[in-house]
C-alpha cells in the first residue's frame, strides 16, 4: 500500500503575535521585545533598562507604545516585584521558574535569556507561577511577619532559659511555662535587687495551682545569681515583651484585614488542626476565592504536598515529593501533626495506618494532602468540614477483611464468629 504524506512545516503555533521577555537582575532588566513587521517577518528588538523606578516606567511605557499584551520575566528572588508593581493593572505578566526555561548551553549572555523567554512565550510554552492579587500578597506580608517574630520570639525565651541554667536557677523544672504568670513573677523578683530571698517573697508571686508548690519554687530560685545575670535577663525580658507587643498589633491588623471572611475562617477552624492562626495564614498564603486552581490537585502540587510522578517504560520509578520551598507546605505540616492529636478522628487513624508502611515523615506528608484537600473544598465550594470519623478506614471493604480474618482463624484451628449486639 502506497501513503502518500504532505510534509508540514508548522512546528509551533503562534499564540502571542507581540509579546516580550524580562530578564530580570537587581540593578538592570534585559528586554527582548517580538513583533510582526508588515509583511508579516518576526522582529526582535533589545532593549536595556536600569531597575529604579523611572526607568521602569519607562519600559512600560515601551511596552504601551508597541501594544505588547504580555510579557514573560525570569527573576532571582523579589527582585520582580518593583516591576511587578508597575507593570500590575497595565500588561499581563507571566513569571516563570528559571528551571522551566533554562536556556540552551552554549552561548548565554542576558539578552539572549530575555530572547529565550519571548520566543518560548511567543508560542505559548510558559507557564506562569501563582501570583495573588495585591490584597492578599498584603495578607501574606503581615502573616509572614507574625511567623517570623513567633520565631524570634521563641529564640529569646530559649536565651532566657539558658540564662537561668547558667546561673541554677530551675523555675522551669516546677513550672510547665517559663513565662507563665507565676514564673514570669518570680523573673521580676529576682530583677529586683541583691537581698536575700525569703520563701513569703516567693509565695506572694504565686498564681493559680502552682500555690500548692511554694516550698519546691523557693528552691528553684536559690541560685548562684550575680549582677551579670540579672542585667542580661532584663534585656531579654525586654525584648520578649517587646516582640510579645509586635505580635498582638501584628494579629489586630491582619483580623481587620481579613473581617470580610470571618464565616470562612469559622468553617475552616472545624478541620482538625486548624485554629483561628493557621486559618489566617492559610488564606493569606491562597487566597480567599483559589480563581487560580482548577482542582485540588493542581492546588496540592502547588504547595509540594502531593506526591512526585515519574514513570518510564511503564514503571514508576519514585514518588519523592519534588523539593518546593512553600510557607503553605510548612503551615499544613504543623497543622497535620495538631490534627492527629485529635482522638476519634479520620486524620488520627489514617496516619498510624500509613506510619507503619511509609515512617512518621511521609505519613504526615500525606495527611497535610489530605487536610488541603479539605481546604480547597471549603474555600473553593463553601463546604462546610464533615470529619468520617477513626471508624471509616475499619469499615472499608469490611466483607474482604472479614474473610481474611476468617481464614487466618482456620489456619490457627479457630472459628470466626460475630459477636452478639
Amino acid at each position: 500500500m502506497t501513503m502518500t504524506r504532505t510534509k508540514d512545516t508548522t512546528v509551533l503555533s503562534v499564540i502571542h503575535e507581540v509579546c516580550c521577555g524580562l530578564d530580570i537582575h537587581k540593578e538592570s532588566i534585559s528586554a527582548c521585545m517580538i513583533f510582526s513587521d508588515d509583511q508579516g517577518n518576526m522582529r526582535t528588538e533589545y532593549q536595556e533598562f536600569d531597575a529604579f523606578t523611572d526607568e521602569l516606567i519607562r519600559l512600560r511605557t515601551w511596552l504601551v507604545d508597541y501594544e505588547c499584551p504580555i510579557v514573560a520575566m525570569e527573576s532571582t528572588g523579589i527582585y520582580w516585584r518593583p516591576l511587578h508593581n508597575v507593570l500590575e493593572g497595565h500588561v499581563e505578566v507571566i513569571l516563570v521558574n528559571a528551571r522551566h526555561v533554562k536556556n540552551v548551553p552554549g552561548r548565554k549572555t542576558d539578552m539572549s535569556d530575555s530572547q529565550w523567554l519571548a520566543g518560548l512565550l511567543r508560542v505559548g510554552l510558559l507557564k506562569g507561577s501563582f501570583i495573588p492579587p495585591k490584597e492578599v500578597r498584603h495578607w501574606r506580608d503581615l502573616s509572614r511577619y507574625r511567623r517570623a517574630l513567633v520565631k524570634r520570639s521563641g529564640d529569646a525565651k530559649r536565651r532566657t532559659h539558658k540564662l537561668l541554667e547558667s546561673a541554677n536557677i530551675k523555675i522551669d523544672s516546677v513550672a510547665s511555662q517559663l513565662f507563665g504568670v507565676t514564673a514570669r513573677n518570680l523573673m521580676n523578683l529576682l530583677l529586683k535587687d541583691n537581698s536575700e530571698l525569703t520563701e513569703s517573697d516567693v509565695e506572694f508571686c504565686l498564681k493559680g495551682s502552682l500555690k500548692s508548690k511554694g516550698a519546691e519554687l523557693f528552691r528553684a530560685v536559690k541560685g548562684y545569681i550575680e549582677d551579670h545575670h540579672r542585667w542580661l535577663l532584663n534585656e531579654m525580658l525586654q525584648e520578649v515583651d517587646q516582640l510579645e507587643e509586635q505580635i498582638s498589633r501584628v494579629n489586630a491588623r491582619l483580623r481587620s484585614m481579613l473581617s470580610d471572611n470571618e464565616d470562612l475562617i469559622d468553617r475552616l477552624d472545624e478541620v482538625p488542626g486548624i485554629s483561628f492562626v493557621s486559618a489566617y495564614a492559610i488564606i493569606a498564603e491562597v487566597g480567599p476565592t483559589l480563581e487560580t486552581f482548577d482542582t485540588s490537585a493542581a492546588l496540592c502540587s502547588w504547595a509540594g504536598v502531593c506526591p512526585g510522578n515519574n514513570q518510564s517504560a511503564g514503571k514508576r520509578l519514585t514518588g519523592k515529593i519534588r523539593v518546593r520551598k512553600r510557607h503553605i507546605k510548612t503551615i499544613l505540616t504543623e497543622v497535620a501533626w495538631a490534627g492527629i492529636k485529635e482522638e476519634r478522628s479520620y486524620y488520627r487513624a489514617k496516619y498510624f495506618s500509613l506510619r507503619s508502611r511509609l515512617g512518621p515523615k511521609k505519613a504526615i506528608t500525606a495527611i497535610a494532602h489530605r487536610i488541603l484537600k479539605a481546604v480547597y473544598h471549603i474555600i473553593k465550594h463553601g463546604a462546610t468540614f464533615k470529619d468520617l470519623g477513626e471508624d471509616y478506614l475499619l469499615n472499608l471493604n469490611k466483607s474482604s477483611k472479614l474473610n481474611y480474618l476468617s481464614r487466618q482463624a482456620q489456619k490457627l484451628g479457630f472459628i470466626l464468629v460475630s459477636a452478639p449486639k
